[in-house]
């Protein structure tokens, strides 16, 4: 056990860390295993914030955990783009498989979820020859310059960082007559034949756990094949199995052209990946795409063994169990408690919209009395929504049902104290 504190490790937080990197808890974490996190005092906290979606198959899964040693003992980087090695290879045949669309596909690999949108908008652009890109209300897609700009809330993440990049339109997102938007912002904001692509979470994260109607994305899909638009899906948050299926999109049966995937690919490694149709991602010249750590060996061979965990251990059938035990709680609560409003997302990817008032006007405050009553009871989640009242479980598949329902009975005990 460490004999540093919470205490003492905050004082140089504060001294060496920018304050710009803003920290829910200051409770440093020591060690971690499936849903349970503990810091370097012991304490231990019930995991439903998976590293913000990083964490599916767990903490410390043991498969990941070899993978990830085995292949350190053998080397930790060449650079693929100098010398090439198989788990990349592997992990992407592994890829082109899984992800939706019966085509032929090809993959790259990135570090973190912004870089590879950004990718995918380079690739847009490249194949159609085209400079626009149309993003939605309530959107996140990262923090760098041209995904700060797709990200549709101000503060924190645009604020203050302008001017942003140009030619990034933004539409309503979830409106029944979403297509109708589409066709809108075609006359209103852009010329269809300027549009590279559509960039979409299928479920909005950072803003709001919203899922769309059933025939969304298909109609909007169909526009896009109509203006030789590609459709990109952004799974990073909504993929790698949270909403049940192994991508969100699934649920609207639609083949996305590109698939960007990131967190939960590779369960704390820094991987991302772009998949797409093999003529797109073959399109762009070579050596356009790439970087020094891109599909670094390490993160590689823990997403293997991600993938390998999902089938062993039938994950997606965990993921649909747990989130068929969170709306059943959730949806007892929205009845029990006039605070809660909606009840948001798909499958395991679920949140509660907090509201008050007889306009059922956002509660952002309460949303965050929950969040810190639940932190001082041992349970780790999290507030997000464009109004910040929206409290999200992610919790990782792995949890076991004594772990779940003590969490679910902190978070009731927690309403109580509030409403």
């Amino acid at each position: 056990m460490s004999q540093t504190s919470n205490e003492q490790l905050t004082r140089q937080k504060t001294q060496f860390i920018s304050e710009g990197v803003g920290i829910t808890t200051t409770n440093f974490i020591q060690s971690a295993q499936g849903a349970i996190l503990r810091d370097v005092e012991g304490q231990e906290f019930i995991d439903f914030a998976g590293g913000i979606a990083v964490m599916n198959v767990g903490h410390s899964h043991p498969k990941v955990v070899a993978a990830i040693k085995e292949q350190a003992e053998r080397f930790t980087h060449t650079c693929f783009m100098v010398n090439p090695y198989e788990p990349a290879v592997k992990l992407a045949e592994r890829l082109c498989h899984i992800t939706p669309g019966d085509f032929a596909k090809r993959a790259v690999f990135l570090n973190s979820g912004a870089e590879a949108v950004e990718n995918a908008v380079k690739i847009a652009r490249y194949y159609t020859k085209r400079p626009a890109i149309i993003v939605f209300e309530n959107a996140y897609h990262g923090r760098t310059l041209l995904t700060m700009t797709m990200t549709s809330k101000v503060k924190p993440y645009k604020f203050g960082f302008g001017p942003f990049a140009p030619e990034v339109y933004r539409i309503p997102f979830g409106d029944v007559a979403g297509a109708d938007a589409l066709k809108d912002a075609f006359i209103k904001q852009v010329n269809p034949e300027a549009v590279a692509a559509v960039v979409a979470e299928p479920v909005q994260g950072e803003g709001g756990f919203i899922a769309p109607p059933p025939d969304y994305f298909r109609d909007l899909v169909q526009i896009c094949r109509d203006n030789g638009i590609l459709f990109v899906a952004d799974e990073i948050q909504s993929g790698m199995g949270r909403t049940g299926k192994m991508f969100a999109i699934e649920h609207w049966d639609v083949a996305p052209d590109l698939v960007i995937i990131a967190k939960s690919l590779a369960a704390g490694m820094p991987l991302a990946a772009v998949v797409g149709k093999q003529e797109v991602m073959d399109s762009i010249h070579s050596w356009g795409l790439g970087g020094t750590y891109g599909g670094n060996p390490v993160a590689c061979a823990a997403g293997l063994a991600v993938l390998d965990a999902f089938e062993e251990e039938d994950l997606l059938a965990k993921s649909v169990a747990l989130g068929e035990k969170l709306k059943a709680r959730f949806e007892k609560w929205q009845k029990d408690f006039s605070i809660v409003g909606e009840i948001r997302g798909l499958g395991a990817m679920l949140g509660l919209e907090f509201v008050k008032g007889e306009n059922r006007e956002p509660a952002a405050d309460e949303a965050k009395q929950l969040a810190a009553y639940c932190l001082g009871q041992g349970l780790l989640i999290l507030v997000c929504g464009s109004y910040g009242n929206i409290v999200r479980v992610l919790a990782p598949f792995v949890i076991t049902d004594e772990q779940l329902e003590k969490g679910l009975s902190i978070m009731e005990a927690g309403l109580k104290e509030i409403s």
